[in-house]
């Protein structure tokens, strides 16, 4: 199973941002949004350090809520 991981983007230099979720920083390639180019701010769903698509703030929330859920009904 894949998994794709909301990040927000907190500086871009070339095709690399910088982005952070919950404390955890990353360096993300952007190479696979050229058609779609994120800013900073933005929420970006990130897989094996690319981004791969642009997110509504409020669905990346939503997203984390869920995920939180997941591992403390797994006792994660």
């Amino acid at each position: 199973m894949c998994l794709a991981i909301p990040m927000q983007i907190e500086s871009i230099e070339g095709y690399t941002a910088r982005c952070q979720a919950k404390g955890v920083w990353r360096d993300v390639s952007l190479f696979m949004m050229q058609d779609e180019p994120p800013a900073v701010g933005d929420f970006v769903m990130v897989h094996v350090g690319y981004a791969i698509q642009k997110i509504a703030e409020a669905d990346a929330r939503t997203t984390w809520e869920l995920l939180d859920r997941i591992l403390e009904e797994s006792g994660a």
